[in-house]
């Protein structure tokens, strides 16, 4: 399962960025890598952009990049 597909108070933790490049690494500098636990605190009425607790603070991210996120 994606970090997409993941509904508001739904948890996980992240298994691997499906991405390569300056985009994983950007991803990975906000605190995403694998292993670290995620929340999904709530979405956009048209899903974009997703709102996720991780690391005691929250972070938006594009559905785009949720999209390469995968969680277990």
């Amino acid at each position: 399962m994606t970090l997409r597909e993941m509904k508001p108070g739904q948890s996980g933790k992240v298994i691997s960025i499906g991405e390569s490049g300056p985009l994983k690494r950007r991803i990975m500098d906000m605190g995403i890598t694998p292993g670290v636990e995620v929340k999904v605190v709530k979405m956009a009425p048209l899903g974009d952009p997703v709102e996720i607790r991780i690391r005691g603070y929250e972070l938006s991210l594009r559905r785009e990049e949720a999209a390469r996120i995968e969680v277990g």
